[in-house]
This record gives structure tokens, sequence and C-alpha cells, in this order.
């Protein structure tokens, strides 16, 4: 089945062997795992959508690590991954299923991992965290175990130390310039 009826399809073949998957493997890689370029020729590969994931992990990321005053921003993210969903939809790129289940999976990690990050009983293994089952939590013990509870929310622009110091005192001299006091000293 295609989500696309003029995408082109190789034909089926029964009697496929390693050779003929490592080849198709190949395919792919070389043309990057686009379909636009003509070397995306396989179909029956949509059952999850990576836009999607990348949509909906971009949305999160944001919500989750920017302020909370920028809202603006939020909203912004937020309908910019919704109708790039939509979007996906509507040019058949991908089954409804496809996008659905990319959602569901997508956040649903995303809020476990924060969950476990979040909470110290949950980082140790015992009889109250039926979450040590799961088979990567092993590897986010190792990364998360000298965390203790959420990151703090301090944020800074990645730029050399002069160049802060230079805006800090421009934009500090142009407040106290267009400061409302700066006129009542004045008069």
């Amino acid at each position: 089945p295609k989500a696309d009826e003029t995408y082109t399809c190789m034909p089926r073949k029964n009697d496929t062997s390693a050779l003929d998957y490592t080849k198709r493997v190949l395919t792919i890689i070389s043309g990057g795992g686009l379909s636009i370029n003509g070397k995306h020729i396989y179909c029956g590969d949509y059952i999850f959508s990576g836009h999607t994931m990348t949509l909906t992990m971009g949305y999160l990321v944001i919500k989750q690590y920017s302020p909370r005053r920028f809202i603006l921003l939020h909203w912004t993210s937020f309908l910019t991954s919704l109708c790039g969903v939509i979007f996906l939809l509507l040019s058949r790129g991908h089954y409804t299923i496809d996008v659905l289940l990319a959602y569901y999976v997508t956040s649903r990690i995303w809020w476990i991992y924060h969950t476990l990050a979040h909470n110290q009983q949950l980082k140790y293994r015992g009889e109250h965290n039926f979450l040590d089952n799961m088979c990567w939590w092993h590897v986010f013990r190792f990364f998360e175990t000298k965390i203790q509870g959420p990151l703090p929310r301090r944020y800074s622009l990645p730029l050399p130390k002069i160049v802060k110091r230079f805006f800090r005192r421009s934009f500090s001299r142009l407040r106290r310039e267009n400061s409302v006091s700066q006129e009542i000293f004045r008069t």
C-alpha cells in the first residue's frame, strides 16, 4: 500500500536474499533516505513517521527548556509543528496511523524520560520502581544518577565574555538614557 498513488515503487520480489536487502539498504543510504531524488524506491516502510517525531521533539524541547515567559515562542513552535504534520498528511507523505503512532511513541518516551530524570527514587532499583525493567534504564541511570532533580532554568548566550560585556554596557547605557527617572532629575 502507498500513501501517494504517484509514488514509484520497485516490483515485488518473493525470492529476496541477503544480497538483495544489502543492495536496497545501500540504495536508500546513497540517496540520503530521501524520496525526492529517485533513490528511495521501496514501499511499505511507512509505519513510523520520522517527520512527525522530529516536529514533536522540536516542540517538546522548546516547551521544556525555554523560559516559561516565552509564550509566543511556545505557541509559534506548537503551530509550526501542527502545520508540519497537517501538511505531511495532505501531501500524502504518510498515513494518518503513522503520524499518530509517531506522536504517541515520541511523547511517551519524552515524558517517561523526564519523569525518571526528575524523581530521585526512580533512579534506583527496588520494588518501588517497575521502570528499571526497561532496556534503556541502565544507560539512563549511568548518565542521570548524579543529577539532583530538574535542571535549573538559567540561560546564557554562547558568546565570548568580551562580546557579552559590550552588549551589557551598551544596553545599560540605553536604559539609563531612556529611563523615566532620568527625565525627573533633568527638570
